[in-house]
């Protein structure tokens, strides 16, 4: 008998943002094969704008976007917020319950035919519950083990990278192996004209992003200065972008030359940027991870996060994506604030000879 409706899928990964990078992939994938399917997909407010655009443009032909796939229908049909920050701000009170039910109740109303937590946390796996559907899937040996009592189809997952395991996951729902396909990000007119204006002089820049999630997986900042530098010397344009609370961290990074600025941004704003960018240096970070995403040549400077499993994925059509990590790193995933030894034994030399090694293979195929 033929379908009425098309399939009802509903996504949940709330963040962050170079998690929702690895599992993009997945989920424009199942696009490609079922562009009929809705798809929703559950995230926090801030990361929005790799979902959706606000301002969003059908054509954009300036020649910067031609990794990005185009479709007649986006990825995601339809976003719904759900801010577990304010959540647990609010604690145990009446306005956290009202949040809490509303989502619900939202959730239920559309009567998904299938849940694909994305995050295997446990607040993720609750909210794939939420739309009380009879399939809820996600990976039997979640990040967070309690996670996968709450779906009904735990599956075993054999890929290693971030990318491929999302994409293993979501195979189940297809029921037939996803093919690798770059992410389909939006396109925002507003953040492109941002982008067109700061960029006015058309020259090739370097985008360099010296923070990370936390200390360990952060390159000394006096190092970026010292790439920085080296690259202004040989002129060209670096931008430096300032992440939330990342001030002092770009200021670090400044070398004096007016070649060398650092950029604040929009999230739509740092997308259509990363577009643009000859050259994307930086550590095991969302920014990183965006560069990889719009097919940009990456230089991931590595340290104690397996590049094996959270390193730049080159996508087909995608430009190189190189990673610098040396031997005595070892995976080590605590929070800790001082750089990783392994880390430190990446030294500035090394980083700019990669960089003038990708770059004249990116100009010398440009003719």
């Amino acid at each position: 008998m033929q379908r009425v409706a098309p399939y009802r899928l509903l996504v949940v990964r709330l963040g962050a943002m170079g998690d929702i990078l690895h599992a993009l992939p997945a989920i424009t994938a199942l696009r490609v094969m079922h562009p009929l399917w809705r798809i929703d997909w559950v995230v926090e407010p801030r990361w929005r704008s790799l979902l959706s655009s606000e301002h969003p443009v059908s054509i954009h032909s300036d020649g910067q976007l031609e990794n990005n796939r185009s479709a007649a229908r986006p990825v995601v049909d339809r976003i719904v917020e759900v801010d577990t920050r304010q959540w647990r701000r609010d604690g145990i009170s009446l306005a956290a319950a009202r949040a809490v039910a509303k989502v619900r109740a939202d959730l239920r109303a559309v009567e998904y035919e299938a849940v694909l937590d994305l995050q295997g946390a446990i607040r993720s796996a609750v909210i794939a519950r939420f739309a009380g559907c009879r399939r809820t899937i996600g990976d039997r040996n979640p990040r967070e083990r309690e996670a996968r009592w709450l779906y009904t189809e735990p599956v075993a997952i054999h890929a290693e990278h971030v990318i491929d395991r999302a994409c293993e996951l979501a195979s189940v729902i297809a029921a037939d192996p996803l093919e690798i396909c770059a992410p389909q990000l939006p396109v925002d007119s507003v953040a492109e004209a941002w982008c067109d204006a700061l960029l006015k002089e058309k020259s090739a820049f370097v985008l360099i992003h010296p923070g990370a999630g936390w200390g360990a997986k952060r390159w000394p900042p006096e190092r970026y200065r010292a790439v920085a530098d080296w690259l202004a010397q040989k002129g060209l344009r670096v931008l430096v972008n300032v992440g939330p609370g990342e001030k002092p961290l770009a200021s670090a990074v400044m070398t004096g030359s007016p070649l060398v600025q650092a950029v604040q941004s929009s999230l739509a704003e740092l997308v259509a940027l990363t577009r643009r960018a000859a050259l994307v240096i930086g550590g095991d970070t969302g920014p990183l991870h965006l560069a990889s995403a719009v097919g940009r040549p990456v230089v991931g400077i590595y340290g104690p996060t397996d590049p094996a499993r959270n390193g730049p994925y080159r996508f087909p059509g995608g430009a190189e994506c190189s990673v610098l990590r040396t031997p005595e790193s070892r995976r080590d995933h605590r929070r800790l604030s001082d750089p990783e030894a392994g880390l430190l034994r990446i030294d500035v030399a090394t980083v700019c000879a990669e960089a003038e090694r990708m770059l004249a293979q990116r100009y010398n195929q440009q003719g």
